[in-house]
């Protein structure tokens, strides 16, 4: 009887180890995971779609069946875009490579920020706390994409074009007196899992509280002079801006995303062309002021797409109120976990240990089948424990003297 006893409680307490020492690595990996809902533990898989399509692309058009925009991305009943005039659609309806889309009327938050922005009354975003001003982040998930006119091909896997119009937005953040964390790791191929590969990257970054963080990429439709604008003389490649609808912070990302728009379109006209809301997270559940850029496509040259987020990056300290950041030694910025980050992963741990300890506790009440006899095991667990404290406490005294050997 004392034997079967014993072995229970050594198999309670293994189980309870293995599962604190599962929940600390879950905490460990928190950063590093998609923000989980019931239904998205059923849609993730179904909504990891190809972010750029091969050779293809969509043609969006109105109920008249102009065409308001095009890209080299899936489509899916629920996208919305935006126009830069404001003009706010909602995709109703996708056949084969042509998406019907409602016209919804004019944004007024769009409207709202192209008004204050004309009126030079650019507002100030309070630094968040813990968050150094003037620090940024970027990265690439799809490293691979290049500029055919300039690199000779659309794809150099590891290290395409798109690293030069990364290294731009960090050059010229740089010279601002701003503090760039640009990281090239490469997360080919360019595949469905490619965001998944990039999650990792982006949660690094993350640990050094940016002020924002982008995931540079370029489009892949054929027709140069759809993106190429004519700005300060020059041929330059205009700007898409994309935003997740499956993640909680769409609401605070797609608030960034306006103001951007409008404060980058006021000193540069016409070079953010438009917002589209895709079906995705792109990892932007990770910060509020992470966003997805598309800097041209893949027939315009690269010299072009780099004038186009030269200028944008020019427009990122004001738009944020932020002032030269002072660097850590070395030129790097010594990284740091936010606290809310801890915070949320030590709450999750005690939600996993609570639910652990209850588990225990029905498992001791149905295999005692009452709770006179449970109250009794739990006893007599109790008092085992006391009983092996004692007697490992009667045996330090020999060991000192040397008496006794284990």
């Amino acid at each position: 009887m004392k034997k079967n006893r014993k072995r229970t409680l050594i198999g309670v307490f293994a189980a309870f180890a293995i599962l604190s020492i599962l929940a600390c690595a879950a905490v460990v990996q928190a950063p590093y995971l998609p923000t989980l809902t019931v239904a998205g533990l059923f849609q993730r898989e179904q909504k990891e779609t190809p972010d750029h399509l091969a050779g293809r692309y969509t043609t969006i058009v109105d109920e008249q069946g102009n065409t308001i925009s095009m890209m080299a991305r899936m489509t899916f009943a629920g996208d919305e875009l935006f126009t830069a005039e404001g003009r706010s659609y909602r995709v109703e309806k996708v056949e084969g490579d042509r998406a019907e889309a409602k016209f919804l009327g004019m944004d007024p938050q769009i409207l709202a920020y192209n008004q204050l922005y004309a009126s030079q009354e650019v507002p100030v975003t309070k630094t968040r706390a813990g968050q150094k001003p003037g620090r940024f982040a970027i990265y690439h998930t799809h490293s691979d994409e290049s500029y055919v006119p300039s690199d000779g091909t659309e794809t150099i896997p590891f290290k395409g074009g798109i690293y030069q119009v990364g290294k731009t937005i960090g050059d010229r953040l740089t010279n601002k007196g701003m503090d760039v964390n640009y990281d090239q790791t490469p997360h080919d191929p360019h595949d469905n899992n490619a965001y998944t590969r990039s999650r990792r990257t982006a949660a690094n970054l993350m640990k050094t509280n940016p002020a924002a963080i982008f995931d540079v990429h370029r489009d892949g439709v054929p027709d140069p002079n759809y993106y190429r604008e004519k700005i300060d003389g020059k041929n330059v490649a205009s700007l898409r801006l994309v935003v997740g609808r499956e993640n909680p912070r769409m609401a605070a990302n797609m608030d960034f995303a306006k103001r951007m728009m409008g404060s980058v379109n006021n000193n540069h006209p016409k070079l953010v062309k438009e917002i589209f809301v895709g079906r995705g997270d792109y990892n932007q559940d990770l910060s509020p002021t992470a966003l997805l850029i598309e800097a041209g496509t893949h027939t315009n040259s690269k010299e072009e797409a780099e004038r186009g987020v030269d200028m944008f990056a020019a427009s990122l300290p004001g738009l944020l109120g932020l002032s030269a950041a002072t660097p850590a030694p070395g030129g790097m910025t010594a990284p740091g976990k936010s606290a809310g980050a801890t915070r949320g992963a030590w709450k999750a741990l005690g939600w996993i240990l609570g639910v652990v300890i209850v588990g225990g506790l029905a498992f001791l009440l149905l295999s005692a089948g009452s709770v006179s006899l449970a109250r009794e095991r739990i006893s007599g667990y109790g008092r085992e424990l006391l009983s092996l404290g004692s007697r490992r406490a009667a045996r330090k005294p020999e060991e000192k003297t040397g008496k006794g050997e284990e």
